[in-house]
């Protein structure tokens, strides 16, 4: 692979591709929330993310290989996005940001708990969680471990708790 960043360092290639401030979170979203489509990506956006800046960002992953698109054979006007293995790769990456979020900010404590869960449970989980982001977006082989009803579960009973 060439250098194509102001310098081949591979921390200053990386936030060229990830280091605007909507990318990761789109990426997260698809990630953890499942969300496929544009419209969902737009209309359940905790940050509110703007029309024109989810489409400049999955225009961009697409382009970089994080996102893969395809019809919806449901709906044929529809684009469904999809992870790749390199976007799938970037779990340890968020669980450690979302680790250093819980020490040195304020988040909430809903928003928290499946960072909280990903810290606890670590390459173990994460590994759980990659396996079955592969099954959904890659077709792997369906895992033994369902991860993300882990997180959800957690992520439900913290929303049950709070209101």
């Amino acid at each position: 692979m060439s250098q194509q960043g102001r310098s081949g360092c591979p921390i200053n290639l990386t936030l060229e591709m990830l280091g605007d401030r909507w990318s990761l979170i789109v990426i997260r979203d698809v990630m953890f929330g499942n969300r496929r489509t544009y419209g969902e990506l737009l209309a359940q956006s905790e940050e509110g993310i703007a029309s024109n800046v989810l489409a400049d960002r999955l225009k961009r992953l697409t382009s970089a290989g994080l996102l893969t698109r395809s019809p919806d054979p449901a709906h044929r006007q529809k684009i469904v996005y999809g992870l790749t293995e390199a976007a799938i790769q970037l779990v340890p990456l968020l669980a450690h940001m979302a680790a250093w979020g819980l020490r040195h900010t304020r988040p909430s404590r809903e928003l928290s708990i499946r960072a909280e869960l990903l810290e606890q449970g670590g390459p173990e989980l994460w590994a759980a969680f990659m396996d079955e982001l592969r099954h959904i977006h890659l077709g792997a082989p369906p895992p033994a471990r369902r991860a993300s009803q882990e997180l959800q579960a957690a992520y439900e009973k913290a929303l049950a708790a709070s209101g």
